[in-house]
Formats: structure tokens, C-alpha cells, sequence
């Protein structure tokens, strides 16, 4: 038996850093850890400000979902100040909200993800061909195409947000703004654009109702050989490379999943409160744990930083959340790893455990039982994941399943709005208060918990979905999803180790930049990626 370590850093293609260590031993994973290599404290610089700065300090959080971040910041004073939403201005903050989302679908598809398909290691496949010729860094067929027009849906946010990113229109009580017939009948065109140009003829190579019939695995491999569109589109042909690769058979994860919910249907969150929540979502919440689902209750909610680079001895809810952090050198000593905390749930007799957050997290709460009639009510990937399980194939194509339903959705939602009525009630603003916002995010729950005294914040946690996926083993030595997730990939070329790239980006982790993989016992750099032609 051989065992070798490998140390890639930084693996994400995002922002901030991403290393990991793993060690292989016979050309497969046996253990892995993820360390998130930036500390950045938002929590530190909130502490003992107005209530609002989260609505300038949180969506500069992230570059690419600072929309999300301004959601969830918005509805956590919401509930902290009791406020009254228009109707409007809950379906402008949807429209945004699943605006970002969708430019994110296909810029990560192509731009972070999909090259990975044209790495060497799979040119014995008779389909490495036609992968290299559409996804190719910059000359790809689809590359181009799907990077380019990925940019139109945060064009209907800039519509009404002003700007995007780094927006903060979105204020407890409604929105900032007065949008005209004029704007709404030009951000339904750009998203016919959208739809017509890449989702339609490029993706799906179909109709979307057409797509959203599919209920099953069986519905999914027959609508692949349906017609030669649709086995030509860039969906069907990345089912056909998966299973020829064999992006099904690894990845899995702790198969354990969390989706905090998104999007609320404006008669029944016209005064929004935490336990009101859940039975006003139209993106359901939900956990999904050991096989059974439960409602989701933020109360359940711990952060453990046993081997984060904080003080704390215990596990707490993000409303007595500490963000105390310590000499990286010294904690290392102390067995800790990584600046990112580990998020964990509380779930029945189970404890405390770890759960996947992201579009697959979201697609097993929609399969969920006990659906309102409001509610997003869609079996297609629990029976994908009853039928042959999570893999990094499975948790890529929820991703982008979303695309032709939050496009349906937004389209609604436009249609919706009445111009002649309010976008904006202006709150009480109460000095005393606590507040639980949350959105889901394209990678996945995002959330913000905040405590008001005095007029100030007294404290402010962030609960990112790189977070829930990233974090480090817990006190009880549990491994975080991600690291579950590497564990049992097959390492074809220790020089090259492309699968762990396919496991950590099929998560989507908000965190960055180019790959260098060495040797952990000699030192000896094995490779170095080079990433859309740039080292």
C-alpha cells in the first residue's frame, strides 16, 4: 500500500483562498481537510454600529452574490424592527435576489467548472473531443457564449438596485426604488434575451416548460435522446460526459443537507417574523438529515470552533456567536486549521451534525413532503438521488436546474408588480431587538443573525454557505461536507489532481485562484495549474 500527501493551495476559483490537504493512499482519498486561509471578521468591524451598516457592510462581503448578502441583511431588520413590506417590495427584492442567481448559473458552469472537462486525464473518452471543443477557456464554442450572456439577468438588478454588485436599495421596510412601466417591460426583454439565446437554444436545447417535465432519473436519460437537440444541447452532452467519466461515482458528501429557504410570497410576509417565516417561502427551507426531512428552525443552529482559528471551548447559536480570533501560529498547536468556523445543526437524537448547503440541499427541501400550494413542490432530484446517489455530476446539474425555474419565477414576479402602489414603509426603528435573516444564495443558505441594544449593534454573525460546506472538523472530529466529499475520489495523476478540483468547485466555494499541488513528505511541487490560461 502506498501513501502519499498532496497539498493543493489555493483549490477554489473564486475569492479569498481555499487549501487542502489530502492523503491518498492506492490512488484514492483517505482523508481530507479544507483550510480557509483569510481571515476577514465582518462580525469584528459590525460590532457597536448603527443597525443599517449591514446593509452597506454586508453586501461588499462578496463580489459575485453581494445581492444575497443585502437580502438576508434587509430581513434581519426586518424581523429585529418589526416592520411592514409592501407587496411590491417583497417581489422587487425576489426579482433581484433570483436575478443574481441566474447570471450565476452559467458563469460558474463555464468559467469555473466546466474547463475542469478538458483536462488531459480524460482524453481516452470518445466525447474528450467535443468537451475541449466547447469548453475550452475563451475559444470554446459555449464558453463564450455562456460567459458573455451571463452578464444580462444582473442587468434587470441594475434596473432597479441601481447598481449591482455592492447595491444597498434593499432597506427594512421595502425597497429604494420607483420603477416605471418602461423599466419592467425592458428587464422582461433582457430576460427573454437571456432565455431565447442561452438557456433555451444553448443549455436545454428545448422549451424550459419542456425541461421542467422531467420528474425523474428515467425522465432525465429518456428527454437526453429525446431528439438530437436536446442530446446535442450543452445539458444533454454534459450527462452523456459525465457518465462516461464517471463524475457520478464520487463526491458524495455527508449526504446530509440544509436549505434555509428563499423568495416569499408577498401576501404572507407583509410583516415579517422569524416564525413566520418558513410558511411564507416559496424556495421551501427544509433539512434533510439520515434519510428524513425536517422543518428548519434557526434556533438549531450552532457554530463550533474547535479547529477554527478563534477562542471559544463550545458550540453556540450565532445569537451569543463569538468572533474572537487568535495567532494562526498558536492555534495550530492546538490542532486548528482553518479561519472559517464550522456551522453545524442540531437534529433530534443525532447532535449536532454537519450538512451540505447549496442548489442540491435546495432541490432535496423541494421534494419534501407537506408543500403548500405556493410552494416550489419538484420530486425530480430526490428520485436522482434515490436512483444513483450524490456525486459531483448530481450536485452540478441541480445547480443548474435552477435556471428554468427561478427564470419562470422572475417572470411572474415581473408581471406582478403594480406601479401605482408603495415600495417603501418606513419602519419604527426599536433600540432593542434580534433578527434572523436568511436568503439562499447561489451556493447555497446564507444567513445573518443581529442583536440590537442601545441603538448599536451588540452582535452580528454571518453564516456563509462556504461556510457550511468548508468548515473543519467539529469537536467530535466530524469532517466538514467538503472534506467528507473528497474523501473516496480517485486520484488519477498525483501532478494533476483534477478530481479534487471537480469535488471542491462542484460545491461552488466562494474562495479563489490558481492550484499548486506538492508533495507533503519531500516538499517537492508536483504541478502547478494554470487557470483560463494565466498561472
Amino acid at each position: 500500500m502506498t501513501a502519499l500527501d498532496l497539498y493543493v493551495s489555493p483549490l477554489g476559483r473564486v475569492e479569498g483562498d481555499l487549501d487542502v490537504r489530502v492523503t491518498v493512499e492506492d490512488g484514492v482519498v483517505t482523508s481530507a481537510w479544507t483550510e480557509a486561509a483569510m481571515f476577514r471578521g465582518f462580525e469584528i468591524i459590525l460590532r457597536g454600529k448603527d443597525p443599517q451598516a449591514g446593509l452597506i457592510v454586508c453586501p461588499r462581503i462578496c463580489g459575485i452574490c453581494g445581492g444575497s448578502h443585502l437580502y438576508k441583511s434587509a430581513y434581519a431588520l426586518d424581523t429585529a424592527w418589526r416592520t411592514h413590506m409592501p407587496p411590491n417590495a417583497t417581489l422587487v427584492r425576489n426579482i433581484c435576489q433570483a436575478c443574481e442567481t441566474l447570471q450565476s448559473i452559467p458563469r460558474y458552469f463555464y468559467a469555473l467548472f466546466a474547463i475542469d472537462l478538458t483536462n488531459k486525464n480524460y482524453a481516452k473518452s470518445k466525447l474528450y473531443d467535443e468537451a475541449v471543443r466547447r469548453f475550452a477557456p475563451y475559444v470554446g464554442t459555449s464558453y463564450q457564449p455562456g460567459v458573455v450572456l451571463s452578464a444580462k439577468p444582473v442587468e434587470v438588478y441594475a434596473i432597479f438596485g441601481g447598481q449591482w454588485p455592492h447595491s444597498s436599495f434593499m432597506v427594512p421596510g421595502g425597497v429604494m426604488c420607483a420603477p416605471t412601466l418602461s423599466d419592467v417591460t425592458r428587464s422582461i426583454a433582457i430576460l427573454e434575451h437571456w432565455k431565447d439565446n442561452w438557456l433555451e437554444a444553448r443549455w436545454l436545447g428545448c422549451t424550459i416548460d419542456r425541461w421542467l417535465e422531467n420528474k425523474s432519473w428515467a425522465d432525465v436519460l429518456a428527454w437526453v435522446d429525446e431528439n438530437e437537440s436536446q442530446y446535442n444541447s450543452d445539458c444533454g452532452f454534459f450527462i452523456r460526459y459525465c457518465l462516461d467519466v464517471g463524475l457520478d461515482k464520487y463526491g458524495a458528501g455527508v449526504g446530509n443537507y440544509i436549505s434555509t429557504g428563499t423568495y416569499f410570497d408577498p401576501s404572507l410576509y407583509e410583516n415579517p417574523t422569524i416564525a413566520g417565516r418558513n410558511a411564507a417561502l416559496i424556495g421551501r427551507s427544509g433539512v434533510y438529515a439520515k434519510g428524513q426531512w425536517y422543518e428548519f428552525d434557526q434556533a438549531n443552529v450552532r457554530e463550533d470552533v474547535t479547529h477554527s482559528f478563534y477562542e471559544g471551548s463550545r458550540p453556540l447559536h450565532p445569537f451569543e456567536g463569538e468572533t474572537i480570533p487568535i495567532d494562526p501560529e498558536q492555534g495550530r498547536k492546538e490542532g486548528k486549521y482553518s479561519w472559517a468556523k464550522s456551522p453545524r445543526y442540531a437534529v433530534g437524537n443525532l447532535g449536532n451534525i454537519p450538512l451540505e448547503a447549496g442548489p442540491l440541499a435546495r432541490r432535496m427541501a423541494a421534494g419534501g413532503p407537506n408543500a403548500a400550494a405556493h410552494q416550489d413542490n419538484d420530486p425530480l432530484f430526490v428520485d436522482i438521488m434515490d436512483k444513483i446517489g450524490p456525486s459531483v455530476m448530481v450536485r452540478q446539474l441541480a445547480r443548474m436546474h435552477e435556471g428554468p425555474k427561478y427564470y419562470r419565477w422572475t417572470r411572474q414576479w415581473l408581471d406582478q408588480l403594480d406601479l401605482k402602489e408603495s415600495f417603501y414603509s418606513k419602519p419604527t426603528e426599536h433600540a432593542e431587538g434580534m433578527g434572523f435573516g436568511s436568503t439562499e444564495a447561489a451556493r447555497g443558505a446564507l444567513s445573518d443573525w443581529i442583536v440590537l441594544e442601545d441603538n448599536k449593534i451588540k452582535n452580528y454573525q454571518v453564516v456563509t454557505p462556504t461556510a457550511w460546506n468548508i468548515g473543519p472538523r467539529d469537536s467530535g472530529q466530524v469532517l466538514g461536507p467538503i472534506e467528507s466529499a473528497l474523501v473516496g475520489s480517485p486520484i488519477v495523476d498525483a501532478e494533476d489532481p483534477v478530481e479534487l478540483g471537480h469535488v471542491a468547485r462542484s460545491f461552488d466555494s466562494c474562495l479563489v485562484c490558481t492550484v499548486h499541488a506538492y508533495d507533503g513528505k519531500t516538499g517537492k511541487e508536483l504541478s502547478q495549474f494554470v487557470i483560463n490560461g494565466m498561472v
